[in-house]
């Protein structure tokens, strides 16, 4: 399996500088949040690091890779061209950098969407994309303060306003973030 170190490189070579140094800043809260609510370090490490390795893929490739990798692509090409990078991403970290653990590859593939029964790692990954530290949208620090203090709430938080965001935009939503606003709220509610 990759490691850290490797991970990095690999994302200083293959990404712009601007998407880089957003993928440092993802690996830092990552860590940050991840020591505070006791998931494994260096698996959030490494997915922070691999989670926009296919960010600046050009479609045809992005195409070709779940072509070539049908099985685990599943129908992600039939899904919204936004949220098809984590997928990719997820794909070469198996198929070319040797990651074989589901946590991670699964972190990676739902940064963008989140998921229904997201794992802690799914929520730490999610939150320190959605929240990273040059995020300049005004609730960006409050999500940030937010996930250190309650993941489970922060990440019902971040997919509720991804969910408004989209509306007012008038943008269509991939059917996995309405799953795991759901899949979340039901559990928060319960939990009362």
């Amino acid at each position: 399996m990759i490691t850290i170190e490797a991970a990095k490189a690999l994302a200083k070579r293959t990404l712009s500088q601007r998407r880089y140094e957003h993928t440092l800043n993802v690996r830092r809260l990552a860590v940050r949040l991840a020591k505070i609510h006791h998931v494994d370090v260096e698996k959030a490490a490494l997915a922070a690091l691999l989670h926009d390795i296919a960010k600046e893929m050009p479609k045809d490739q992005m195409l070709q890779l779940f072509s070539e990798n049908a099985i685990i692509s599943g129908n992600i090409a039939q899904r919204l061209f936004p949220v098809w990078h984590g997928h990719a991403a997820a794909i070469l970290a198996r198929t070319q950098y040797g990651v074989d653990d589901e946590e991670i590859l699964s972190a990676i593939r739902c940064h963008t969407t989140g998921r229904s029964g997201m794992t802690p790692l799914d929520k730490v990954i999610y939150l320190a994309d959605m929240a990273s530290e040059e995020r300049s949208y005004p609730e960006a620090e409050q999500l940030r303060a937010r996930a250190e203090k309650n993941l489970d709430a922060a990440v019902l938080d971040g997919l509720g306003m991804t969910i408004a965001w989209n509306k007012q935009q008038g943008k269509q939503l991939d059917p996995e973030t309405l799953e795991a606003y759901a899949f979340e709220r039901a559990r928060m509610l319960a939990r009362k």
